[in-house]
């Protein structure tokens, strides 16, 4: 049961992630912005909603400094993968 849930779950936020691109690149091509600008902007906020969402739970429960830690790592992290990339 556990494992229906699990695939389930995944498969429903595969298709949230898919409406939601299609729609941000919808509003975004009615506004004539360009392909270039609209990748970005989707991919930099894919990978910055995680450490948001961590961020701000720990600090609504009273946890700064986890917030710190958690937007700190990501900064470095982020900093290193790009420059090793590069």
């Amino acid at each position: 049961m556990t494992f229906i849930l699990l695939f389930a779950g995944l498969a429903l936020l595969l298709l949230g992630a898919d409406k939601l691109v299609d729609s941000s690149v919808a509003i975004a091509k009615r506004l004539n912005i360009s392909d270039f600008i609209i990748g970005i902007t989707i991919v930099g906020m894919g990978t910055s909603a995680p450490e948001l969402f961590i961020s701000t739970a720990s600090a609504i429960e009273g946890k700064g400094d986890l917030a710190l830690g958690n937007v700190i790592g990501s900064n470095i992290c982020n900093t290193l993968l790009i420059l090793g990339v590069t």
